[in-house]
């Protein structure tokens, strides 16, 4: 639970206490008033009225919790997808795929090549005509191509949910998707490709209440997922990881 969930049952406690307290003065013989008797039904009227709208505030966030646990898992096994299609093409094409049906195409028709690395050496010429005819060697490595192996068959075997990955599941709209940008960022004089998939939290949690949607949008925390979207990649620098924290893919 987060920190402000115990801060509220906190301050619930603190408040029924003292209006206990407040209870048991009036209905002590040291409080005289005509009014005591309506004092008191009223009294006791405001903290049932009080105690309801608190647990059910309370229960309200303990739910909102569980169903956004819930959303959230399934949310991050596409983005788990969507690097795993991301990083295959960069490592076939060299760059990230910002277009969702070229990354499907890629998937389904492209392959990964199968490759071995062995040393060998071999007469360098310039160094042996250098010392006089004395044969001299260098080391050079030779990549044998073994084979090749379907994008597709290596990333999802029979599964075909690489079909359905662009899209949010549990949005409103079925038809809603990932936001998917793809480019280069300069890094040492290199261009280096960059990617980022990402939903607003308040797309997955569209049905909730407003104020708990404002409230995670502004959560900052180890165990919880900071700002106000799920994504992963970054545009601004060189990250394919997620901004979800472990705690989330611990049954993954």
């Amino acid at each position: 639970m987060p920190l402000s969930y115990y801060l509220q049952i906190f301050s619930v406690i603190l408040v029924l206490s003292i209006l206990f307290g407040i209870l048991y003065w009036i209905n002590s013989d040291t409080f005289q008033s005509k009014f005591k008797k309506y004092i008191l039904i009223t009294l006791w009227a405001f903290i049932a009225v009080f105690s309801y709208k608190t647990m059910d505030s309370v229960y309200e966030v303990i739910e909102f919790d569980d169903l956004k646990e819930v959303r959230y898992q399934k949310v991050i096994k596409r983005l788990i997808d969507i690097r795993d299609s991301e990083l295959a093409h960069r490592s076939v094409k060299g760059q990230f795929e910002s277009n969702w049906d070229s990354l499907v195409k890629f998937i389904e028709l492209d392959s990964f090549t199968l490759t071995q690395r062995r040393d060998s050496s071999i007469l360098d010429k310039e160094m042996t005509r250098r010392y006089g005819g004395v044969k001299t060697y260098k080391d050079i490595v030779i990549v044998d191509t073994l084979g090749f192996v379907s994008v597709k068959d290596s990333l999802f075997g029979a599964d075909n949910r690489y079909t359905k990955m662009m899209y949010v599941p549990g949005a409103e709209d079925d038809n809603t998707k990932f936001e998917l940008k793809s480019g280069f960022i300069e890094q040492n004089g290199l261009d280096i490709p960059v990617f980022e998939s990402m939903v607003k939290k308040s797309v997955i949690l569209y049905d909730q209440n407003k104020d708990l949607i404002y409230k995670e949008n502004l959560v900052q925390s180890v165990d919880g997922v900071n700002g106000s979207s799920l994504k992963v990649g970054s545009m601004e620098e060189v990250n394919t990881n997620g901004n979800w924290p472990k705690n989330y893919t611990k049954n993954q």
